[in-house]
């Protein structure tokens, strides 16, 4: 059995999926995608929603500022819901305070109009913000997205509005130069084929990520209730642990002395990768995470106590009014540690764009615009 042939055939509706879908379709391109579940479920619905420039190092700003762009120009055509709410990272010492300073006064956190505000400005910029915070790093670069909505509103609308074609719920199980078999016999032939899969080895495209350069990596988070009366957060928030996680702030002076304290002080975090910020659902309920554990230390349970950390911290530099956790879940994607994603034609007309680590919903419009811009 074959299907309508296309210009491009994606294999995989997560947001690098998408992304691809969207910037070849504005190129007059006839496009499907091709998914193995009933709906996009991996990676791209199990994160902050957090578009996220403040946390790339300089080689890759463009990218997101890029991408950040892409998706306000989706909020405005009403694709998807999104607000460019900006972060504050928050400061509960000096120390802390002092690698943010120095970020601001780097070219980079320049770029990205980076400032530093005392305890009460943040406060004054999100309610949530916790007595015990003396000062933050603001930026107005970030959009927050609800992922889940966005990630399913957005396939709606490149349906509806770019006549992108959607097959849900069959697995590729073939991929020649021109042609992609799936698992029901179905043909799908076009001229070029792209794998945007997540982080499994396994099946057409997983050779890629064999490479050793590309690790696994899962991350445990949870979800509040809805807050009650309507309370916002306002912009994302984060601590002063996310300073020794993001490439970003590696041009800061003091983050040694920073990531060293933390180490010694605080062992337990550095075990679990943990690192913490919170993001805002559409609904009210309030995001919360996350950890690190990456290769071969990965396994299918979720560990009680990361839970338990990623609270215990954040209660430190935020007061929900309800603490109550009504969702946990954990999500595994592919993270190459010095590329920010993994670009390569495994054959004739094949490629594959897989591994944006934690950085999809930051990135991935940017890295589409940049593949398909070289496709002309």
């Amino acid at each position: 059995m074959s299907a309508e042939p296309t210009d491009v055939v994606i294999v995989g509706a997560g947001i690098l999926g998408l992304a691809n879908a969207w910037a070849a379709s504005r190129q007059g391109r006839t496009v499907r995608v091709i998914e193995k579940s009933p709906f996009a479920q991996g990676a791209s619905i199990r994160n902050f929603g957090m578009v996220w420039p403040v946390g790339q190092p300089a080689d890759r700003v463009d990218l997101a500022l890029a991408s950040r762009d892409r998706w306000l120009e989706l909020v405005q055509a009403g694709a998807v819901e999104g607000t460019r709410c900006g972060s504050i990272h928050l400061a509960t010492d000096d120390l802390e305070a002092t690698v943010m300073r120095e970020f601001a006064a780097s070219e980079l956190g320049a770029r990205l109009g980076a400032t530093v505000i005392d305890g009460d400005e943040a406060r004054d910029r999100s309610p949530a913000v916790a007595d015990s915070v003396v000062a933050g790093l603001w930026s107005d670069a970030e959009v927050g997205i609800d992922s889940p909505v966005a990630v399913a509103s957005l396939t709606r609308w490149l349906e509806a509005e770019h006549d992108v074609d959607f097959v849900f719920g069959t697995a590729a199980a073939r991929v020649e130069p021109g042609l992609v078999l799936t698992a029901d016999g179905t043909e799908h032939r076009a001229e070029i084929v792209m794998g945007c899969i997540g982080a499994e080895p396994g099946g057409p495209f997983g050779e890629v990520l064999l490479d050793p350069g590309v690790k696994r990596t899962k991350l445990q988070m949870l979800e509040t209730i809805p807050q009650p009366d309507g309370r916002r957060l306002g912009p994302h928030l984060a601590s002063g642990l996310t300073l020794r996680h993001y490439d970003s702030f590696r041009v800061c002076p003091s983050l040694a002395e920073l990531a060293n304290r933390i180490a010694t002080e605080t062992p337990e975090l550095d075990r679990w990768g943990i690192h913490v910020m919170a993001s805002q659902r559409i609904d009210g309920a309030v995001v919360l995470g996350d950890s690190h554990v990456y290769g071969d230390e990965i396994d299918c349970f979720d560990v009680a106590e990361v839970d338990d950390l990623i609270v215990r911290e954040l209660r430190r530099i935020i007061d929900l009014p309800d603490w109550t956790i009504r969702r946990r879940w954990h999500g595994v994607y592919a993270k190459h540690f010095e590329d920010p994603v993994v670009v390569r034609e495994t054959r004739p007309g094949c490629h594959a764009m897989v591994a944006p680590g934690g950085a999809g919903m930051t990135l991935s419009f940017g890295l589409a615009d940049r593949f398909w811009d070289e496709q002309r």
